[in-house]
């Protein structure tokens, strides 16, 4: 747990200091019984007064000197355990941020977004608790059994036998509830899976009328959950009242007992009643014990789920001595015997591919679903390191170079183009937002063919952009990631099946546009559609993770047959008379 402890460090002054406050504490509520054993015996029962005044007003200093410690150890306890969870979990975020692929598919979004809020706050409030009691019931409960005896020798036996059956409790607890919290926190993620699902896969559910189906699935989590933590939370709601109940019986005894040693002269009436007040504190004691005991389990199993997370090295990481890049490259990008395979699967995806891309040439990937066009490209950005081969930028391998230096002269345009919340000026300008000026923002719009929309908005490029682009139309997200990339203005774009949702005409015009404003660039599109790279200097077909095909439109309708298939599908006889 070395990974959690270390952010601890600088709040050790606040906890020594909190030790401190919770000492005074602990020392007040001790002193207190033995000023209300004065005022009973001298004052009450020896008729004085004086005594009673003296001692009252030095009861009422320490009340107050006692609740002051009480709040100070409150405040501190807070001050730390949110500083500490508010530290955890930007080191976590960061840590999230840093994973590759291979790591978010180790661990489920759902899992992701619970440990860095769920269990971060479950370990902030224990924390807090933790701290205001760990310390404060050791020494109420040693000093109350320690005052006890010096007041009633005789009567002490009636507090070890309390203590063992407290103790015997708290063990009870202990094997019955802690396996529990566990099993409890694995059903939060999978609730919050389930959740995600549903909403994020609403309109299918409703297309197919499977409201009912997704409620059963949910309902069935939830109510293994709900159950779950109804059992635990009547286990815990049991302790109180036995508690309870320990300490009524224990006041009962040490009364009963107590009344034949005071008839003995062994005992005073005063000295009887602080005796009780320390039997209810150890009792109290005994009790945040308990409770310690119950959240330290609990606690640990997200402190274990937080330190899965910071414990995870990411497979891709930047080398000692890297190169460095200039700040203008010229983008030639080259694939040398290439392989990949996902970890923990037997098969590669991809086998010895080698192609190369050329500055100021489109680089056009097509295939059949599941060929490994995607994965393919997701290796240049090093989204996944290859297994096998290397891939080259300017005749230097990618993992020799620094991943944001690497990624800085990529412009990425995903097969889901995914928008941030803000305004349509802030996902364009996401890429490199402070270095670009209006003119970028307005000729990247232009390229990207989504001018005509984004002037039919109330507030033009200052209109505002819901989570995930969800106000805008698929065709509409897809123009604006385009927009984004370009805006970017990098030397190698990588165009994911970038065009799909747009229309014949506003494909071609955009292509067109790209070709003209900017030819520099390297381009490597994956792409469904024959009629979109069919102009490409350079045509790769792949078939189960193997090139098959390579050359233009018209030598692959030659050549290939895999491409010639993609054609005969897509294109009508006449087109495919026209382009051969």
């Amino acid at each position: 747990m070395k990974n959690l402890i270390k952010y601890f460090k600088p709040y050790i002054f606040w906890l020594i200091v909190l030790i401190a406050f919770v000492w005074g504490q602990a020392n007040a509520n001790l002193t207190l019984p033995d000023y209300m054993s004065k005022i009973v015996t001298d004052g009450i029962v020896g008729k004085n007064m004086d005594a009673v005044k003296s001692n009252g007003v030095t009861m009422l200093i320490v009340t107050l000197i006692g609740g002051l410690c009480a709040i100070a150890v409150g405040f501190i306890a807070s001050k730390i355990s949110t500083g500490y969870v508010r530290k955890l979990r930007e080191e976590t975020f960061i840590k999230v941020e840093k994973f590759s692929l291979n790591e978010f598919n180790s661990f489920s979004t759902a899992s992701l977004a619970t440990r860095v809020t769920n269990d971060m706050q479950q370990i902030q409030n224990v924390m807090a608790m933790i701290m205001r009691m760990a310390f404060l019931a050791p020494i109420m409960g040693i000093g109350s059994v320690i005052k006890a005896y010096h007041l009633a020798p005789s009567m002490s036996w009636i507090i070890l036998v309390a203590i063992g059956a407290l103790s015997c409790l708290i063990v009870m607890l202990f094997i019955v509830v802690i396996p529990k919290f566990s099993v409890i926190q694995k059903l939060v993620d999978r609730l919050s899976l389930q959740i995600k699902e549903t909403l994020t896969g609403v309109r299918v559910i409703r297309a197919y009328n499977k409201d009912k189906d997704q409620h059963t699935k949910f309902n069935r989590t939830n109510l293994k959950s709900t159950n779950l933590n109804i059992f635990v939370n009547r286990v815990m709601a049991l302790m109180s009242p036995v508690m309870m109940l320990i300490m009524g019986l224990s006041s009962l005894a040490v009364i009963w007992i107590g009344a034949y040693v005071i008839n003995d002269g062994n005992l005073r009436i005063g000295d009887l009643l602080a005796l009780m007040q320390y039997v209810a504190q150890t009792i109290m004691a005994f009790l945040m014990i308990s409770i310690v005991f119950v959240m330290v389990p609990r606690v640990a199993v997200s402190f274990r789920r937080v330190n899965e997370l910071l414990a995870t090295e990411p497979v891709i990481t930047d080398i000692d001595k890297p190169i460095h890049l200039p700040n203008k490259i010229k983008g030639l990008v080259k694939f040398d015997n290439v392989s990949f395979g996902y970890e923990g699967s037997d098969q590669p995806v991809l086998h010895d591919i080698s192609f190369t891309a050329i500055p100021g040439e489109t680089t056009a990937i097509i295939g059949g679903t599941g060929s490994g066009k995607s994965t393919l490209l997701n290796l240049i950005p090093r989204l996944y390191d290859v297994t096998k081969g290397v891939i080259l930028i300017d005749g230097i391998d990618i993992r020799n170079i620094l991943q944001s230096e690497l990624r800085s002269h990529l412009g990425y345009i995903p097969q889901k183009a995914s928008l941030f919340s803000g305004t349509v000026k802030s996902n364009v300008l996401y890429g490199d937002g402070n270095k670009k000026s209006e003119s970028d923002l307005e000729s990247a719009i232009n390229i990207a063919q989504a001018k005509e929309f984004i002037d039919k908005l109330d507030d033009g490029v200052k209109s505002p952009i819901s989570q995930f682009g969800s106000n805008v139309s698929g065709g509409q997200r897809q123009r604006l990631a385009i927009a984004r990339a370009l805006a970017k203005k990098p030397e190698i774009y990588l165009f994911d099946d970038s065009f799909s949702a747009l229309d014949f005409k506003t494909d071609s015009t955009l292509r067109k546009a790209l070709k003209k404003e900017v030819a520099h660039a390297t381009f490597i599109v994956i792409a469904q559609r024959i009629s979109t790279i069919m102009q490409a200097e350079k045509i790769i077909v792949i078939d189960e993770g193997r090139i098959v095909g390579e050359g233009t439109h018209q030598e692959l309708l030659k050549k290939s047959k895999v491409y010639r298939e993609i054609a005969q599908s897509q294109l009508s006889a006449t087109e495919l008379m026209e382009n051969k």
